[in-house]
């Protein structure tokens, strides 16, 4: 029988396989219009919360003391120029026309853009070094390069490459570790402002929209409600996330719309009665004379200028749950108009009234006619919860991420929508997120500051977007090197002109994002350093195949019935943890399977390719390896059914007869070189039942006819007692041809175990730091890398354990 062919781990699917030509999710699917245009209608309420409700502080943080009031509009015109050109270059340019096309199989984001220029190029330092053994170069080639490698096709690999100064950029990743490690950093950096914002969004949002109350109430009264009302707010937006926002998603997309159709009313109504030739400052002459005449202080203005963009890169990170035409409609065509109209509204009111210092002060809602200012007040606060929600919401995404690349401490995950798996909910974030967002309120009380702590977010998790950019352009693109350094000159320019006016304000509010992601940062470095050295020591310390098939009777080695699953970050040889629990109790299950789950630097891993098995020894050992494999936006099955998925995997793999080893004086030629082939194994093809039934019923080995398909079912021998258990038949496909009388003896034997039961074997590495070891050594590995350890999550497969069917076997490592 022909063996499916081996192929590599990391990889999601062999060379010649349908996945080669398969396309990107949503992202590159080609959707009727109106399933097109009913997503567009939903982005409205998921991605551009944040960003719509940028007009409620952006004059506000931009004359905040840096500008002073004079009798021209100079001042008020050129801000308007700069929001315009702002608006128009960011987010409709860079983000709309160029970043939204380079998806990762339908995801975006920092780390989609890190995985995707890791599968193009060798350069990749996640996960955590697992599976990447001495001698995998190709674990992040693309499917189309290994096709092309196999079959010799050396056009394919030149325009993989791009040629010349793209395959020199290439070379120069693969060879330096320091670039590669600059690459990550660079994508921790992203992830952490993404965090730090989704601290500060929900705190600027909603404290400027409750700050309408200061016009209905009298001077320094307003200060001692704004506040509490503001708390309250975030103390209920926190608290419902475990609700999930698919419960209340069909609201979401209402309240944007409607905040939009208002806010650009509004701005129609102040430019016809107020300024109707404020349409002048869309002119860039208007930026030149605004910084002409305003030096340093137009200058540290942008600071507050640039939250005008504030919400833009939840159009790339919140690409998985749309495509880019829903999201580039609904961009173009109803958020981009409302906001220049809104800003251009705000303008002309400004420009009348530019005398009364206060109203520069007061910000939007001064803005607003007296008469539908408590209307307008209810929508704002509504609308800044709902660009809240999707800033949360993406900080869940991005934790998750991280986790399942290795570089976050394990927390919980609760997928809240049977239908989206992108909607999560992570507690612990949650009440961290809730408290940060409570304290600043309370701590700043103000706009002015809270804004300048999240421009320098926005502003720096653009600017990581951007290098990312210019390099997917050439090394994914296959573009010419000069156009990606106009697209890093040219963006990386304006945004570095914002960066510095951020950062100038370091002392006025500007430290918060860079202490959270200074602390996000080294609880990531951290956990990441910790589980290198983790798998390190692993991989130096795992035990041949040879001293596996060694073990005799003679040493008082014995079989237990059941299947014992091993779980183990190595993807070959046998863990050091397990011959210490040899060692220590000689014996072990008739069926031995050593588990491995890799999440690969992937949004997706089909079910189809999830499963790697191999064998370990000869077929008498009735020992396997199989590598269960996730991508970082897959999620994680049930445990009673990826249990019976697991057990109909190995099933598959022996009766394809991929199992097949040739032996050699008693040793398989595999054994030798210390390896396994692993072969994909599609869920699916073999489906297991499991009856309740009497121990001492015994039922005869034989096929049965049900339908067309063949069933293999076990004898079921009567123990001394009588206990109820379960009864286990594999019913093969239809078509398949009967099996070989080895293959039914093994099978059998599976089926067998699988009745005695499954026993789970946890090892539990405690990580230390060696004798003689610096002090900043033992601080990382024996205080902070053990209290992450400690406070984390265990892994998902073990969470739901019965504690009976559970041995844990601890083990201490020194590094």
């Amino acid at each position: 029988m022909k063996s499916p062919p081996p192929v590599d781990p990391e990889s999601p699917a062999p060379p010649g396989t349908p996945s080669d030509c398969k396309e990107g999710r949503q992202g590159s699917k080609r959707l009727p219009w109106r399933m097109t245009l009913s997503l567009a209608y939903q982005s409205l309420g998921v991605v551009y919360g944040d960003l719509s409700t940028s007009p409620l502080y952006v004059y506000k943080a931009a004359f905040a003391e840096d500008i002073q009031h004079s009798e021209t509009n100079e001042e008020i015109l050129g801000v308007l120029s700069f929001v315009f050109w702002t608006l128009t270059l960011v987010p409709l340019l860079k983000y709309v026309c160029i970043v939204l096309r380079a998806d990762d199989n339908g995801e975006g984001g920092t780390f989609a853009l890190y995985s995707l220029l890791c599968r193009h190029a060798r350069a990749a330092l996640l996960p955590a070094g697992r599976g990447a053994e001495a001698g995998d170069d190709d674990q992040f080639l693309d499917m189309g390069a290994k096709k092309a490698l196999e079959n010799g096709n050396a056009r394919t690999l030149v325009g993989r490459g791009g040629g010349g100064a793209a395959a020199s950029v290439r070379r120069l990743l693969e060879r330096h570790k320091v670039l590669q490690r600059v690459l990550l950093v660079l994508a921790l950096v992203g992830t952490c402002m993404v965090i730090g914002d989704g601290v500060l969004t929900p705190a600027i949002s909603v404290f400027s929209a409750v700050s309408g109350l200061e016009l209905s109430m009298e001077k320094h009264q307003h200060k001692y409600v704004e506040v509490p009302i503001a708390c309250i707010v975030l103390v209920c937006l926190f608290a419902l996330q475990h609700y999930g926002t698919h419960r209340l998603g069909f609201l979401f997309a209402p309240i944007v719309i409607v905040w939009l159709l208002c806010i650009s009313m509004i701005g129609v109504y102040n430019i016809v009665h107020w300024e109707p030739h404020v349409y002048r400052a869309l002119s860039p002459y208007y930026m030149y004379k605004f910084l002409r005449k305003t030096q340093r202080g137009g200058w540290m203005s942008l600071g507050g200028i640039l939250l005008c963009i504030t919400g833009s890169e939840a159009m790339f990170a919140d690409l998985g749950h749309f495509n880019q035409l829903s999201i580039q409609i609904a961009f173009t065509c109803m958020v981009y108009p409302s906001l220049i109209l809104a800003y251009m509204g705000q303008a002309a009111y400004l420009c009348k009234h530019h005398i009364i210092e206060s109203d520069y002060r007061i910000g939007f809602y001064v803005s607003v006619p007296e008469k539908i200012r408590w209307p307008v007040l209810a929508i704002a606060i509504l609308a800044a919860v709902v660009g809240s929600q999707a800033v949360i919401t993406g900080t869940f995404s991005m934790i998750k991420q991280c986790t399942a690349l290795g570089c976050f401490p394990r927390v919980k995950i609760i997928h809240t929508s049977d239908k989206v798996h992108g909607q999560i909910y992570i507690p612990e974030i949650n009440w961290i997120l809730m408290i940060l967002c409570l304290a600043l309120t309370i701590g700043f009380r103000d706009t002015k500051h809270l804004g300048n702590a999240s421009g320098l977010a926005v502003i720096t998790v653009m600017l990581v977007t951007t290098c990312l950019m210019s390099l997917v352009i050439v090394l994914c693109w296959h573009k010419s090197i000069f156009l990606a350094f106009g697209f890093i000159m040219f963006f990386g320019t304006i945004e570095a002109l914002y960066f510095s006016a951020s950062l100038i304000k370091f002392r006025e509010g500007a430290w918060v994002p860079i202490v959270l992601s200074f602390i996000f940062m080294a609880i990531m470095c951290i956990w990441h350093y910790g589980t290198i050295k983790k798998y390190e020591f692993d991989l130096q310390n795992k035990v041949s195949i040879n001293w596996l098939l060694g073990l005799s009777p003679n040493l008082g080695i014995v079989r237990v019935r059941g299947i014992g699953l091993i779980h183990t970050e190595l993807d070959s040889g046998i863990p050091a943890i397990f011959s210490h629990f040899v060692t220590n109790l000689p014996a072990f299950h008739q069926v031995l399977i050593f588990m491995c789950i890799k999440n690969v630097a992937m949004p997706h891993v089909s079910p189809e390719e999830r499963f790697l098995v191999g064998r370990i020894g000869p077929k008498e050992y009735r020992i396997y390896r199989c590598i269960v494999r996730y991508g970082y936006h897959d999620v994680h099955q049930d445990d009673q059914e990826f249990e019976k998925e697991l057990v109909c995997s190995i099933a598959e793999f022996i009766r394809s007869g991929a199992s097949s080893n040739k032996l050699k004086n008693g040793i398989s030629e595999e054994a030798e070189k210390d390896e396994e082939r692993m072969s994909i194994i599609p869920s699916g093809s073999i489906r297991m039942l499991e009856e309740d039934g009497a121990a001492e019923d015994t039922i005869a080995v034989g096929s049965t006819s049900r339908g067309a398909d063949r069933e293999i079912m076990s004898p079921s021998p009567s123990p001394p007692v009588v206990v109820p258990r379960k009864r286990v038949r594999f019913v093969l496909p239809a078509a398949s041809p009967r099996p070989d009388p080895s293959v039914r003896e093994e099978l059998q034997e599976l089926t067998n175990a699988r009745e005695a039961g499954m026993a789970f074997i946890l090892g539990h590495s405690y990580v230390k730091a060696k004798n003689g070891s610096s002090f900043f050594r033992r601080l990382v590995i024996n205080f902070c890398y053990d209290f992450l350890r400690r406070n984390s999550r265990g892994p998902n497969y073990a969470v739901t354990i019965p504690h009976a069917s559970t041995l844990e076997v601890g083990m201490i490592y020194y590094v």
